[in-house]
């Protein structure tokens, strides 16, 4: 079995890799980070490790968060 530890199948759903669409959106890493836990959690795994997946997009986003209140604005 060959497995792909840079672009495992749950990063690759649909038509347009996450890390593609990142790209050309031009996210900044917080952001980018939350959006692909969000794209995988459905994929990757069922039950706990689907929901391990959106606590971690919510500690992202909840972190963006902190920092735009710091005045450090949308990155």
């Amino acid at each position: 079995m060959n497995i792909d530890n840079i672009n495992p199948q749950h990063y690759r759903q649909g038509n347009i890799e996450v890390i593609d669409f990142i790209l050309d959106q031009k996210m900044s890493y917080l952001i980018a980070s939350a959006t692909k836990y969000l794209c995988r959690y459905p994929h990757k795994h069922t039950g706990e490790g689907g929901l391990e997946d959106l606590r971690k997009a919510r500690w992202f986003i909840e972190k963006q968060i902190e920092e735009i209140i710091k005045g450090g604005g949308i990155k």
